[in-house]
């Protein structure tokens, strides 16, 4: 299973050309308009003026969209007949040339703030801007709330997993889930055994990703429970919306615009000081989500650090002011563990502070999310998180997993070998969509390169079903286009309570042909709705 894979059959349609829905022409009329661009639009040179029923014209590109994919806008008992409508009706009040123009105006916004992400083995450069959508993707909110409950479900689980094997060991003990991929993985930190924290909130701040599968049933793809990005792009999303769209985006979209105060607040919630001292804890200007740390520091209102503003004495942190030094309390970090402390973890280390982690299991300084948190998130645990909602809150989980061969397992890794022509095979330590094998997509020399891979390191890998994965209305240069997308809302955990704020990031497979949703691989954004639909 892949979030940037689909099904494919014996033809060679090219998908783009397939789903791609030029605009229907009614009437034309020359009516003198002053449009001078040149460029074509559906193959209708823009200099012309074009007088379309635009009502008709988005009806009929939307019903038109219509695959085998499950559409998140159309299809029946996603949105009501009304909600649908609305955007209909807001479609049908702008021509293909102006929706590219708002696009436009988007992507300037999106440079002028330095929105940008890495995009490794792109040509043009390593920094782009973030490509924006601007048709949303809806979410009527019955539907949220079952994500909602799902991933409230999911963290709570995960948190007392993490406790647990840093502890007792319980779950380990009895034999519900083994010990080898849990103690032998790179990201369980011994250091942390035995250590207290504050409600046994492991995972502050967490992204669950989650996919739609063509019978319109959610599953989880994937949790990030070490440094999860993509907020920052969440609001900016909700920002442009309301900007480009303020007739359909008002008061029936839920709000997201809390989301900083709501991390701050959860952040000095997992403190015992009364009135803690927070800071941003980021590598620097040259990481790809350095735009993120900034704008997160900004909107809550707390410094921004690097490793060079910080030092610690008698296990203590203090940031250097120019009013002299000051404690810090809690640290949000976003660099990975091996960077956190030069004593503890990596010695090259220069991201870091020198004895950091000491001053953290001196119960001195909170640093969000903890270290270790990452041995829950890999791809070889994934598959136990049913376990871990049945062990410790005795409960069915309310949101799937998408089934998982684990080809450590010698019966997994025969029936993974002989199928790896329709299987998604996937590094278990990997992310961002790299070092993977996607078997309808790729060639005989691919699959033997990767069947050499898996005879000679089987445990570094898992592997999955393809599954065709939800599509939503996307503003391409050829139209309006069915593109795949993916869905991460963002938890935040305290030992007080869990909040999400509605909605989230919804990723979207942008360039032509590509299925890919990563940011670091080209993807785009889109905004993210949840709508009451018993207020329209």
């Amino acid at each position: 299973m892949l979030k940037e894979t689909m099904d494919t059959n014996s033809s060679n349609e090219n998908y783009t050309e397939r789903f791609a829905v030029p605009i229907p022409i009614v009437e034309v009329q020359n009516q003198g308009n002053n449009i001078q661009d040149s460029k074509e639009i559906n193959n209708i040179p823009a200099s012309i003026h074009l007088n379309i029923d635009m009502q008709q014209a988005a009806q009929h590109l939307l019903k038109q969209l219509d695959s085998i994919f499950f559409n998140e806008m159309t299809d029946d008992h996603v949105l009501s007949p009304e909600t649908a409508e609305k955007v209909e009706h807001w479609l049908s009040q702008h021509s293909i040339y102006e929706l590219e123009k708002l696009n436009e105006t988007a992507k300037a916004h999106f440079l002028y703030q330095g929105i940008t992400f890495a995009v490794y083995g792109e040509k043009s450069g390593i920094d782009r801007t973030i490509p924006f959508d601007l048709i949303p993707r809806v979410i009527a909110k019955q539907q949220w709330n079952k994500i909602e409950a799902g991933c409230t479900q999911r963290i709570k689980a995960l948190n007392l997993f993490l406790a647990d094997i840093y502890h007792e060991q319980n779950i380990l003990r009895e034999g519900f889930i083994p010990e080898l991929p849990v103690l032998s993985h790179e990201a369980y930190q011994p250091i942390m055994m035995n250590h207290s924290l504050n409600g046994n909130i492991y995972s502050q701040i967490s992204g669950i990703d989650i996919v739609r599968d063509r019978h319109g049933e959610f599953f989880v793809l994937e949790d990030n429970l070490r440094t999860p990005s993509g907020v920052s792009y969440m609001i900016e999303s909700r920002k442009m919306s309301q900007k480009l769209m303020p007739e359909l985006c008002n008061q029936q979209v839920a709000s997201i615009e809390q989301y900083p105060q709501l991390l701050r607040e959860i952040l000095a919630e997992n403190s015992r000081v009364t009135t803690p001292t927070i800071v941003v804890l980021t590598p620097g200007r040259y990481n790809s989500a350095y735009y993120e740390h900034s704008f997160l520091a900004r909107e809550m209102g707390v410094p921004l650090v690097t490793s060079r503003d910080l030092f610690v004495e008698n296990d203590k942190v203090y940031v250097k002011t120019i009013r002299g030094r000051q404690q810090i309390d809690v640290i949000y970090r976003r660099l990975d563990d091996g960077f956190l402390d030069p004593l503890c973890f990596r010695p090259d280390s220069t991201l870091g502070v020198a004895g950091l982690m000491s001053a953290y299991l001196s119960g001195n300084v909170v640093i969000a999310n903890a270290p270790g948190t990452g041995v829950a998130d890999d791809k070889s645990i994934y598959p136990y998180v049913d376990q871990m909602i049945a062990y410790y809150l005795n409960e069915k989980p309310i949101l799937s997993n998408v089934p998982t061969y684990q080809c450590r397992d010698a019966d997994a890794l025969d029936y993974v070998l002989a199928n790896l022509d329709q299987l998604v095979v996937k590094e278990a330590q990997g992310s961002g969509g790299y070092g993977m094998l996607i078997g309808p997509k790729a060639t005989e020399q691919e699959i033997d390169l990767f069947r050499i891979k898996l005879m000679a390191s089987p445990s570094a890998y898992i592997a999955q079903p393809t599954l065709d994965l939800s599509v939503a209305p996307t503003l391409t240069s050829q139209g309006i286009a069915e593109r795949h997308i993916d869905l991460r809302p963002f938890i935040l955990t305290s030992p007080e309570r869990i909040e999400i704020v509605p909605g989230g990031l919804t990723r979207v497979a942008m360039q032509q042909g590509s299925l890919v949703v990563n940011s670091s691989q080209g993807g785009g954004i889109k905004d993210t709705w949840v709508i009451d639909e018993y207020s329209i």
